[in-house]
């Protein structure tokens, strides 16, 4: 299936049927008077958010969508039908935006939150409604409300508590793929994922958490150098970052240190919000030859920087185990000790209710 994150869409609610100028004309009835029924409301336009839903793909090939309008009103008293709801069904995480202004009108990121993004119009009137001692026989009604029409921008954030960033080769699917049942393209070449891709990783006690692997940046991403910053909205909801730094001999002149410094320029670039993230430094790649001379020189240059380097090697899983406990500590509060049980931290959403 094709990964579709943002899309444009134009909506329209139902219009409110007419009321309806009727008299009552029954043998025996003089002068029935005025039984001109109510129009029906028109239909909403109503987003829903769906947890099986993974892609926006199906607004690229059908961006309108129209709600059907009320039932005018009838003779005999006899009210229109109201016109039911339109739902468009979306996946979780998408943010609702005004074309227009750019503001945002809604977050969609609990399963089954709805937003309206239309309202339908109310229904006219009848001509019986006028009637009055002075104004038996009213031959007029009120037209419906006109439904409301928009142009809105989905944009689809994943969410993930766990964003793997790094340049492309890092073996970020590799890793995500070690610790979940997620299965990324693996290769080697650079942009081998052209799509973000989630991973459920099963940790310790009975706790888990979303991880995401996010296509490779570079430098001048925000320039849209390389695939750009588009797939970065995808771990602004994410709570910790690990930073993915290639310990291998590239042979195009990178080095870790220096990847890790552009790439947090990057981000700094699209997000001050983003940069200011928990960050976890894994050096991966370990098990390769002259790795470990390179792991070094790395690891004293953070310890200035008063950050740790986690060796891991996505390929054989050496070093996994420390580095899933230490994002388990970010997100949870623990383990604090071998041995210790992890004390679990409620999550955003928990400590709400």
């Amino acid at each position: 299936m094709k990964f579709v994150d943002e899309v444009h869409i134009h909506v329209k609610s139902g219009d409110g049927g007419p009321g309806a100028v009727a008299f009552r004309r029954e043998k025996y009835v003089e002068k029935g008077g005025p039984s001109g029924g109510d129009g029906g409301r028109g239909g909403d336009v109503r987003l829903v958010a769906e947890s099986r839903l993974t892609t926006l793909l199906d607004y690229r090939y059908q961006p309108r969508h129209f709600a059907r309008s009320g039932q005018g009103g009838m003779g005999s008293d006899c009210n229109g039908a109201d016109s039911e709801n339109l739902v468009l069904k979306v996946p979780v995480g998408t943010l609702v935006k005004d074309e227009a202004t750019g503001d945002v009108l809604a977050d969609l990121s609990a399963e089954g939150e709805e937003f309206i993004a239309a309202r339908g119009g109310r229904g006219g009137l009848g001509n019986m409604n006028f009637a009055t001692s002075t104004r038996q026989t009213p031959r007029f009604a009120q037209d419906g409300g006109k439904g409301e029409e928009r142009h809105l921008v989905l944009e689809l954030k994943l969410l993930a508590d766990v964003g793997l960033l790094g340049f492309p080769n890092a073996g970020k699917s590799t890793l995500i793929s070690r610790v979940s049942r997620a299965r990324p393209k693996v290769a080697d070449y650079p942009f081998t994922t052209l799509v973000p891709h989630l991973g459920v990783v099963a940790y310790k006690d009975g706790l888990s958490f979303v991880m995401a692997d996010i296509p490779g940046l570079i430098e001048g991403a925000s320039e849209g150098a390389g695939l750009g910053h588009q797939f970065l909205r995808h771990v602004e909801r994410c709570r910790v970052l690990v930073h993915v730094l290639d310990l291998s001999d590239t042979g195009v002149g990178r080095e870790p240190l220096r990847d890790f410094d552009v790439l947090n320029r990057e981000l700094a670039k699209f997000s001050a919000t983003l940069a200011e993230k928990p960050q976890i430094i894994a050096a991966n790649k370990i098990d390769l030859t002259d790795a470990r001379e390179r792991l070094k020189k790395l690891t004293q240059a953070m310890k200035r920087k008063k950050r740790t380097v986690f060796p891991i090697s996505s390929a054989t899983g050496e070093g996994l185990p420390k580095l899933l406990d230490e994002v388990a500590r970010q997100l949870f509060g623990g383990p604090q000790a071998p041995g210790e049980k992890v004390k679990r931290r409620p999550r955003r959403a928990e400590a709400a209710r």
